[in-house]
C-alpha cells in the first residue's frame, strides 16, 4: 500500500445523516482525529450555515444569491473553503495547547484508541517527571496531531434536471454534478461519498478535475468513497470509476435495512454473508481494479504512483457496543465502522432540538418505523411523533393532502406534468389522489392502502434541515424530521462525546436497552418483516413482485440463517444460546410467511 496516505487516527467515523444532523459536525469533532460527513444535497441550508458560523467566528459573508449563476456550486464550495478554515484553526489551537488536565491536546489524545499513532508516547510522556525529556516528547506529540477527515456525501440519484424559465440548463447544472463540482472547486483534501446506487453521468465528471487523479506519483488530493450493498455492487462501479483512472478509496458497506434514513433493501442478503465475502475476495478486487486503473493511467500518460493505492473496507448500520464493533474489525478484518445513530444523543457531535431530543431518549419499537414518506419511493426511517409527522397529519386532519415544495431537489415525477413533481407536493398528491378515486374496481383494502401511500409523503428536503434551523435560530418555525435507525431504541440518554468514544472502544459503557438483540439478529428480523410487508403488498396488487423474486429472497435469508448457525459462537460469544434461538424463531417466521402468503395470492 502506498505510505504517502495517512488517515484519521480513529477507527469509526460518523456517517452523513439527513441533509442537518451532520452538517457541521466536522467542526465539533475534526479537530480531535474523528472523521464525519456533511451532505451537499440542500445549498440553502449551506448557505444558512455558512452565514451563521461567519458570524460566529467573525469571518466576512458574501451572500451567493439563487439569481446568481452557477449559485448551487458556488455555494458548496464556499461553505467548505469556510468548514476547511475554521477546522484549521481548531486543529492549531489544540497542537498549541498546554497538557493540562482539561486542555484540548489532552482531550484529543485521550480520545484515541489504544492503537492509534501517538497513543502510546502520549502514556510513555505522562508518567515521565518534569524536565527536557517530557518537554521534547511533548513536542513530539504535537507534530502528530491528525485531524478527521472532512468528508462530503451525495446521494447519486438526487440528480435533478434544472430548468430556468422552462428550459432544461446542461448537464453539468443537474443537482448532483452541481454539488460535485462544489466540492471539487474547494480547498478540502477528503472523500466525496457517493451513495444511494450508480450514476454514469455524475461518474463520468470525476476524472474532469484533477484533484481526483494521481500527480507526480503522488496520490490524489481528493478521493472517492462509495457507499455499497454488496460485492458485485463494489465490483462494478469500482470497474467503472478505474477505466476512467479513478480510484476508490474506500468502500462503505451498509447493512440494507438496519441503518437510519433511507433503507435500500436487497433481496434478502444478509450482512455477515456480504462481509465473508468481501474478506474472501478483497486481494481479488484490489488487484483486478488496480490493473484497470494503472491502465486507464497509462493511456492518458498520467503518472501512475510507484504502489498501489489504499483500498479500504468499512461497515455500519445497527452497531451498538464495542464488542460488536471489535467483532467487525476482527472477524471481518474491516478497517473501520461507522457509528451513526447512537450520536443522535451526542449533542455535541449532531444537531437534534431539545424537544426532540427528550423524544429520542424515550423511543420505543413503536416510535420508529420503515415507512413511506420518502418522495424517492424508497423506505425510510422515521420518528413517528417528529413534528414534520405530526404536522402533515394536522394537514390530512384538514383535510389537505401534501406539502409546499419550497426547495424541489426531489422533483422527479412526470406521470401528470412535463416539468417533474415531487411526490410529497400538494401540486402531486391531488392529482394522484384524483386518479385514484376514478379506479372503481379496488376493494376497500386496497383503495385504503394505495392512499395511504400517497399521503404519506412528506417533504424530506425542508424538513431535514430544520434540526439544523431550528436549533440555531435560523427558522424558529422549522418543523423537523428525525430520521433515526431503529438503533436508537436501545440508547436512553443524553451523552457527552467522550462517554460515546469510550463506549464504542469498550473502555466505557452508556446505558443501553438489556433486551436488545445482537445487530445481526435485528437486522435478520428487519429482513423477515419487509418480506411480509412485501408479501402483502404484492397480494393486494401494488407492487409487482413474482414468484421467483420471492423464491430468491427466501433462499438468501435461509442461506443467511444457516451461515450464521455455523458461525454461531465466533459472532455472539456468550450468547451464542440466545443467538441461535432467535435463527430458530426467524427460520420459522420466513418459511411461515411465504406459506401462507404464496397461498393466498
Amino acid at each position: 500500500m502506498n505510505t504517502l496516505e495517512t488517515h484519521a487516527p480513529h477507527s469509526f467515523h460518523v456517517p452523513v445523516m439527513g441533509t442537518g444532523f451532520t452538517i457541521d459536525t466536522p467542526l465539533k469533532v475534526a479537530r480531535y482525529g474523528i472523521s464525519s460527513v456533511i451532505s451537499l444535497v440542500d445549498d440553502l441550508l449551506l448557505e444558512q450555515m455558512r452565514r451563521y458560523y461567519c458570524e460566529q467566528s467573525g469571518e466576512a459573508f458574501e451572500p451567493i444569491s439563487n439569481r446568481e449563476e452557477d449559485y448551487r456550486a458556488r455555494r458548496v464550495t464556499a461553505y467548505l473553503n469556510l468548514v476547511d478554515i475554521l477546522v484549521a484553526r481548531q486543529v492549531e489551537a489544540v497542537k498549541t495547547s498546554p497538557f493540562t488536565p482539561d486542555s484540548e491536546i489532552t482531550r484529543y489524545y485521550r480520545l484515541l484508541p489504544e492503537t492509534a499513532p501517538g497513543k502510546a508516547e502520549y502514556k510513555q510522556m505522562l508518567a515521565l517527571p518534569e524536565g527536557p525529556e517530557k518537554k521534547a516528547l511533548q513536542e513530539q506529540l504535537r507534530t502528530l496531531v491528525t485531524p478527521g477527515s472532512i468528508d462530503v456525501n451525495i446521494m447519486s440519484k438526487v440528480d435533478r434536471d434544472v430548468y430556468l424559465r422552462g428550459k432544461k440548463l446542461p448537464v453539468e447544472y443537474t443537482d448532483a454534478i452541481a454539488a460535485f463540482r462544489g466540492y471539487a472547486a474547494s480547498t478540502l483534501r477528503s472523500s466525496i461519498v457517493f451513495s444511494a446506487g450508480m450514476n454514469p453521468r455524475l461518474y463520468g465528471f470525476v476524472n474532469r478535475f484533477p484533484d481526483f487523479l494521481p500527480q507526480n506519483g503522488q496520490p490524489p488530493k481528493k478521493k472517492v468513497i462509495l457507499k455499497v450493498s454488496d460485492y458485485r455492487s463494489a465490483m462494478v462501479q469500482g470497474k467503472y470509476l478505474a477505466k476512467r483512472g479513478v480510484w476508490v478509496h474506500e468502500y462503505r458497506i451498509e447493512s440494507g435495512l438496519n441503518c437510519g434514513g433511507h433503507a435500500f433493501a436487497s433481496v434478502g442478503h444478509l450482512m455477515g454473508p456480504i462481509l465473508e465475502v468481501f474478506k474472501e475476495k478483497r486481494a481479488t478486487l484490489l488487484e483486478e481494479l488496480h490493473g484497470i486503473y494503472s491502465k486507464a493511467l497509462h493511456d492518458t500518460e498520467t503518472p501512475a504512483p510507484a504502489e498501489p493505492l489504499t483500498m479500504r473496507v468499512t461497515v455500519q448500520g445497527g452497531i451498538g457496543n464495542a464488542e460488536e464493533d471489535a467483532l467487525l474489525r476482527t472477524y471481518f478484518a474491516v478497517d473501520g465502522t461507522g457509528w451513526a445513530t447512537p450520536f443522535l444523543l451526542v449533542p455535541e457531535v449532531t444537531n437534534v432540538d431539545p424537544d426532540h431530543m427528550r423524544k429520542l431518549q424515550v423511543a420505543t419499537e413503536g416510535d420508529v418505523h420503515l415507512s413511506d414518506s420518502s418522495p424517492f419511493g424508497v423506505p425510510f426511517w422515521n420518528l413517528k411523533d417528529s413534528e414534520s409527522e405530526a404536522a402533515r397529519r394536522k394537514r390530512l386532519e384538514a383535510g389537505k393532502t401534501g406539502s409546499p415544495c419550497p426547495k424541489g431537489h426531489v422533483r422527479f415525477n412526470t406521470e401528470f406534468t412535463k416539468v417533474p413533481l415531487c411526490t410529497a407536493s400538494e401540486a402531486y398528491q391531488k392529482r394522484k389522489l384524483k386518479e385514484l378515486d376514478g379506479m372503481e374496481s379496488l376493494s376497500e383494502e386496497q383503495y385504503d392502502t394505495r392512499r395511504d401511500l400517497i399521503v404519506a409523503k412528506s417533504c424530506i428536503c425542508h424538513d431535514l434541515a430544520g434540526v439544523a434551523t431550528k436549533k440555531y435560530g435560523i427558522d424558529k418555525d422549522a418543523m423537523p424530521a428525525i430520521t433515526c435507525g431503529p438503533n436508537i431504541v436501545n440508547f436512553s440518554k443524553e451523552v457527552g462525546l467522550d462517554e460515546m468514544v469510550d463506549h464504542i472502544y469498550g473502555r466505557g459503557e452508556v446505558p443501553m436497552n438489556p433486551e436488545r438483540p445482537h445487530f445481526m439478529i435485528k437486522e435478520l428480523i428487519l429482513y423477515v418483516e419487509y418480506l411480509q410487508k412485501e408479501l402483502k403488498l404484492t397480494r393486494l396488487g401494488i407492487v409487482n413482485k413474482n414468484e421467483k423474486y420471492f423464491n430468491e429472497y427466501k433462499t438468501n435469508l435461509l442461506k443467511g440463517i444457516a451461515y450464521y448457525r455455523e458461525r454461531a459462537r465466533q459472532l455472539a460469544n456468550a450468547k451464542v444460546e440466545q443467538f441461535c434461538v432467535a435463527l430458530d424463531k426467524m427460520e420459522h417466521a420466513v418459511e411461515t410467511a411465504m406459506q401462507e402468503d404464496m397461498v393466498e395470492a
